[in-house]
């Protein structure tokens, strides 16, 4: 659901060390979402670290093929019942103690991802566009708002923030579709651009994109391309260095995704971001941070 950039001793004005940038990759492997990195000021790190903790183990819940639904979903009820009192010893919990003096905006987008973890654990499969960006309205624009919401900055970031998330949170549904529908039995492609292409849930176990899977991929990455462009002004919107230089690494990083998708097939080999992506990215965050 989210990918993490790992968090350094370096300041805004650094630049990425190789360890960072080798850290970023390792993180990359698997997804896409910078949660916390070396651009963050410290005194916000360490309600990153614990929000992204969080969210990963409610994704592991909700993600674990071994366990009933009803498993699942009692894990995630733990989550929350540990978000809300601080009882435990769980990333809820921590999370809890975390955001002890911060708005509680904060803590409703933490809520908020749940219901995507609650729609994932008995599986999925979207009927259109917008049941898809519903989804995403619960899956990924909880984590652009808890940065925002936590380095106080102003409402107008949000809509370029929802669609910042909005767009990784489907090119992560690009990357790992065959494995999200043959694992898990998700399928968060629209159901009814798969039916005008005539596109079938089974296709997505294929060993290449049949050419009617991948119009409807063209049409997903096109959809995804606007999400993108809505995007585009957030970085300029934030006040807070940091964050500022992290909008728009990530923002890079998407538009970058979004290129490699379009020329790969995810269901014959994975389509993932490269070390000199990352290099770049960071250092267009880097620029960003201090201009």
């Amino acid at each position: 659901m989210a990918s993490v950039q790992v968090t350094s001793s370096q300041g805004a004005s650094a630049a990425p060390s190789p360890a960072a940038v080798a850290a970023l990759e390792r993180a990359a492997a698997a997804e896409n979402f910078p949660v916390a990195s070396w651009l963050l000021p410290k005194a916000q790190r360490a309600q990153v670290v614990a929000f992204y903790r969080y969210a990963r183990s409610a994704d592991d819940a909700a993600d674990d093929a071994e366990a009933t639904p009803d498993t699942r979903l009692a894990r995630v009820a733990t989550l929350e019942h540990e978000l809300l009192t601080g009882e435990g010893s769980g990333p809820g919990a921590a999370l809890h103690h975390a955001l002890c003096d911060t708005d509680p905006a904060a803590t409703a987008a933490a809520l908020k991802l749940l219901g995507a973890f609650r729609r994932d654990a008995g599986g999925i499969a979207c009927t259109d566009w917008a049941d898809l960006m519903d989804y995403c309205d619960a899956s990924a624009a909880p984590v652009g708002r808890f940065l925002l919401v936590i380095h106080g900055e102003d409402a107008a970031t949000y809509a370029p923030s929802d669609a910042l998330c909005a767009a990784l949170q489907v090119l992560n549904h690009l990357q790992d579709m065959g494995d999200d529908y043959r694992d898990l039995g998700r399928r968060y492609l629209p159901g009814d651009w798969m039916a005008e292409a005539g596109a079938k849930d089974a296709d997505l176990t294929a060993p290449a994109l049949p050419p009617a899977l991948a119009e409807v991929m063209g049409r997903t990455l096109d959809a995804t391309d606007d999400l993108l462009r809505a995007a585009a002004p957030l970085p300029g919107l934030i006040r807070a260095r940091g964050l500022r230089g992290q909008a728009a690494a990530t923002l890079a990083l998407a538009n970058r995704l979004a290129i490699l998708l379009r020329k790969g097939d995810p269901l014959a080999g994975r389509v993932a971001l490269r070390r000199a992506d990352f290099v770049k990215a960071g250092a267009r965050g880097l620029w960003a941070a201090l201009t």
